[in-house]
């Protein structure tokens, strides 16, 4: 009786052919590896200690609104803590994602197209985002008329 021969995963498919070295590539995803375990850590500090101050120490959810924002964000700490969790959490999806991409996308072609796409859409939603974290006036005067609400100081 002959003993079935059980093919190596993907041996029917063309594997994907990398162009950079061995030594600069083990070096970059270590980095990332690291880069990885450190965010995902500080992460999970820095998500925990925004909902505990969004939802546990204030009213809850129904107190979060337009007012609530512009109040935590008159304060640089909690601009520089949301900024920080912005991008530690697209840095860190774009490298998990740069990872899945770098696995399944067979075609070199087909792997730049879709990391060209990621980063991109990553450097758009960071500038994007910290432009709103620092630009942000809740108080704004448009054509010389200023739009004042019950939160901002008459002036």
């Amino acid at each position: 009786m002959a003993t079935p021969t059980i093919e190596s995963p993907r041996s029917g498919r063309v594997s994907p052919g990398y162009s950079r070295s061995s030594a600069s590539r083990g070096n970059f995803e270590m980095i990332a590896w690291l880069f990885m375990r450190l965010s995902g850590a500080l992460l999970v500090v820095l998500i925990f200690v925004h909902l505990y101050v969004n939802l546990v120490t204030g009213d809850g959810i129904s107190a979060i609104d337009f007012g609530f924002v512009a109040g935590k964000w008159a304060d640089p700490l909690w601009q520089i803590w949301d900024l920080t969790m912005l991008w530690l959490a697209m840095l860190h999806g774009t490298n998990g994602i740069r990872v899945i991409i770098n696995d399944y996308a067979e075609k070199n072609s087909t792997r730049m197209w879709l990391k060209g796409v990621l980063y991109t859409s990553t450097v758009v939603i960071v500038v994007l985002g910290t432009l709103v974290i620092f630009t942000f006036d809740p108080c704004p005067v448009i054509d010389g008329v200023a739009h004042v609400a019950d939160y901002c100081s008459a002036t």
